[in-house]
């Protein structure tokens, strides 16, 4: 897969952002539904998980984990998207973002400091 992700993200924004216009969805309207989106995804997960840890006993297993890693994907794509559908630097944001995020807990290389 020689594509970069960024590039499919950025193609099913664009997809999603003239859909949206062709029917006069203001964008704001737009992003809030896109948020709603992600978490429906997120409870999908959720409910993946439930369905794999057989927490209700009056139920069989109902999803695998591998239905669990499918659905946190989904949840992935769908807050990428969003990102991507909000802000046109939407990989550069992000990959800043996560940089900043991820000092806070990983160890700094040799010779750097943490910020």
């Amino acid at each position: 897969m020689d594509t970069d992700p960024w590039d499919t993200i950025n193609d099913l924004a664009r997809l999603f952002n003239e859909f949206d216009a062709e029917h006069d969805i203001p964008d704001e309207e737009q992003w809030t539904l896109q948020v709603l989106k992600m978490t429906e995804e997120v409870g999908e997960a959720a409910q993946a998980v439930i369905g794999a840890r057989v927490t209700n006993p009056r139920k069989l297993p109902t999803h695998t984990w591998q239905d669990v890693h499918n659905e946190i994907a989904d949840a992935a794509i769908a807050c990428l998207v969003a990102l991507a559908r909000m802000r046109p630097d939407a990989d550069t944001f992000f990959a800043r973002l996560l940089q900043e995020k991820a000092a806070g807990f990983l160890p700094a290389e040799p010779g750097t400091e943490h910020p």
